[in-house]
C-alpha cells in the first residue's frame, strides 16, 4: 500500500509552514497561506487532487488562504465548530474522525492554548498507525505557541491550557510520531524560538518545556518570556473570521519620478526593496529600507500605519512582485504604486534627490565612541534586557515611527541584532532629517568589542 507523504510549504518570511499530505491520489492541505497558487502548483506536480483543507485555528499572523483554496478545488473546509465565522465550512470538534481516503484518516484533537478552540489533527496511514500530528500553534519544535494573542487577560488561563494540551498529545501518540507545526520558525506566534527543522513526540519529551516542567513552572516561564508582537495581528483574526477570497497579484501600477517625489514629499511610505547595503550606497532620498532579503512583511506591516498607501521600489519587476506577494499574506492587498530600476531613474536623474548612509561596525563604534553622540538600540525588550551597549538609548523599532522626538540630538549610531532592523530605523531617522550612521553588524561583535553591559 502507498505510504502517506507529507510535503512542507514554507513561508520563511513569516516563520510559518503549511502542509500537503497525500496518498498519491488525494490530498489534505493544512493551514494554507493566502497565496494558494503555490499549493495548487504542488498538487499539480504530484498529480493529486485536494479534497480537504483544514485549519488548526483562526490565525493571527496571516490571512488564511483556506477558504479560497476550498472554493477553487471544491474541497471540504474543516474548522473548529466552536469558532464563529461568516462563511460555510465543515465544523469539527474533539474526537471527530475524517476519512480522507482508503489510506488516510484524520482525527481532531482539541488542543486549546494558542487560542481557545485550537485543534490538532492526527494523521493515520495504512494500517491505522499514526504518522504524525499537525499541531498548528500548540506543540512546536522545542516550545509552544504563545498564549497572549487574545489579550493579556486570557494569557495565564491559556498558558495552563497549552500545558495540558501538549501533554495530552504526548499521551495520545507514540514517540516516533512526527510533529508538523504551523508556527515556530521565526514566527511571533511562537513563545520562543528553536533551530530544529523536524521533530517527533519522543524528541519533544526530552526537550520541550511543556513536557519537562510542571504546569505552574511552565506558565511562569512562558509568560515571562513573551515580548511584543506585530501590530497587524490585531486585524488578522477579524479578516479570517470574515473569510478572504482570491488575491490579485497582477502587476502594480508604475509610478514615474514626479509621482514618487509627490508621494515622498507628502510623507507616504515609499519602500526600497533592495538590500540594505545597496540602500546605504545610494537611494532615493526620503525612501525607507525594508529589503526583500529579510522579513519584509513582518516589519513593514508592523511599522506602517494600517491602510496607509505603500509604494514599492525594486531592482526588477520580479522583486516588486515578490514583495507584493509577501504583503498580500498579511492583508496589504494592493500597493499604491511601484517602480523598477535604480535610484537615479527614480530621481529623474536629479542628483540632489539621491542620498547615502554611512555604515560602520561595532569595532568602528568602539574606536570612534567619542564621535557617537547617540547610540540607538532598536532591538526588542527581551534582547535589550539580556544585555546592551553601555550608555545606549533604547527605542524598539516598532515604536520608533512615533518616538522619533525621543531620540537625543546629534549624530545617531543605530544598531539592532544583525543589521536589518537598523537599516529600517536608519532610513526612518534620515527621512526625519537626522544625521545617521548605520551599524550593519552582528550584535555578538559588540560583545567582542567590549562595549556592552549586562542589562
Amino acid at each position: 500500500m502507498t505510504a502517506v507523504q507529507v510535503e512542507v510549504v514554507e513561508t520563511s518570511s513569516l516563520g510559518d509552514r503549511s502542509y500537503l499530505a497525500h496518498d498519491g491520489r488525494v490530498a489534505l492541505v493544512v493551514d494554507p497561506q493566502r497565496d494558494i497558487d503555490r499549493i495548487l502548483a504542488l498538487a499539480g506536480r504530484l498529480g493529486v487532487r485536494i479534497t480537504h483543507v483544514a485549519e488548526t485555528h483562526l490565525h493571527n499572523d496571516y490571512v488564511s488562504g483556506g477558504l479560497a483554496l476550498a472554493q477553487v478545488t471544491g474541497a471540504e473546509y474543516l474548522m473548529a465548530g466552536a469558532d464563529e465565522v461568516d462563511f460555510a465550512r465543515v465544523p469539527v470538534a474533539d474526537g471527530d474522525e475524517i476519512v480522507l481516503s482508503e489510506r488516510m484518516r484524520l482525527s481532531a484533537v482539541a488542543t486549546p492554548g494558542h487560542t481557545f478552540h485550537h485543534l490538532s489533527y492526527v494523521l493515520t496511514g495504512p494500517g491505522g498507525r499514526p504518522a504524525g500530528v499537525f499541531t498548528g500553534g500548540s506543540l512546536l519544535f522545542g516550545t509552544t505557541g504563545r498564549t497572549d494573542l487574545l489579550g493579556a487577560d486570557h494569557a495565564h488561563d491559556l498558558a495552563h491550557r497549552q500545558h495540558a494540551s501538549v501533554r495530552r498529545l504526548a499521551g495520545l501518540l507514540p514517540d516516533g510520531a512526527r510533529i508538523w507545526p504551523t508556527h515556530g520558525f521565526g514566527s511571533f506566534c511562537s513563545a520562543a524560538q528553536s533551530d530544529a527543522s523536524a521533530s517527533t513526540i519522543g524528541e519533544e519529551r526530552r526537550a520541550n518545556p511543556a513536557l519537562r516542567l510542571e504546569a505552574d513552572d511552565f506558565v511562569t516561564e512562558v509568560l515571562e518570556g513573551l515580548d511584543a508582537y506585530p501590530a497587524y495581528y490585531a486585524h488578522m483574526g477579524a479578516r479570517n473570521v470574515a473569510g478572504a477570497g482570491l488575491i490579485d497579484l497582477t502587476p502594480v501600477r508604475e509610478a514615474d519620478p514626479v509621482e514618487l517625489r509627490k508621494r515622498i514629499d507628502s510623507g507616504e511610505w515609499v519602500v526600497d526593496l533592495r538590500s540594505r547595503k545597496a540602500f546605504a550606497r545610494r537611494h532615493l532620498a526620503g525612501t525607507l529600507s525594508f529589503g526583500l532579503d529579510g522579513p519584509l512583511a513582518t516589519w513593514l506591516g508592523w511599522l506602517a500605519p494600517r491602510d496607509a498607501p505603500i509604494t514599492l521600489l525594486g531592482e526588477s519587476a520580479g522583486q516588486i512582485a515578490a514583495a507584493q506577494r509577501e504583503l498580500a499574506r498579511i492583508g496589504v492587498d494592493r500597493p499604491a504604486a511601484a517602480a523598477a530600476g535604480e535610484p537615479a531613474e527614480w530621481a529623474g536623474r536629479d542628483e540632489a534627490r539621491l542620498g547615502a548612509l554611512e555604515t560602520a561596525t561595532f569595532a568602528d563604534l568602539a574606536a570612534r565612541r567619542e564621535e557617537a553622540d547617540v547610540v540607538l538600540d532598536v532591538r526588542m525588550g527581551n534582547e535589550w534586557r539580556a544585555g546592551h551597549i553601555d550608555g545606549a538609548t533604547h527605542v524598539p523599532l516598532p515604536e520608533l515611527p512615533h518616538r522619533l522626538a525621543d531620540v537625543p540630538d546629534g549624530t545617531v549610531w543605530v544598531h539592532c541584532g544583525s543589521g536589518y532592523r537598523a537599516a529600517a530605523a536608519a532610513s526612518l531617522l534620515a527621512r526625519a532629517g537626522r544625521s545617521v550612521v548605520h551599524i550593519d553588524d552582528a550584535y555578538d561583535r559588540a560583545v567582542e568589542a567590549g562595549i556592552t553591559g549586562n542589562g
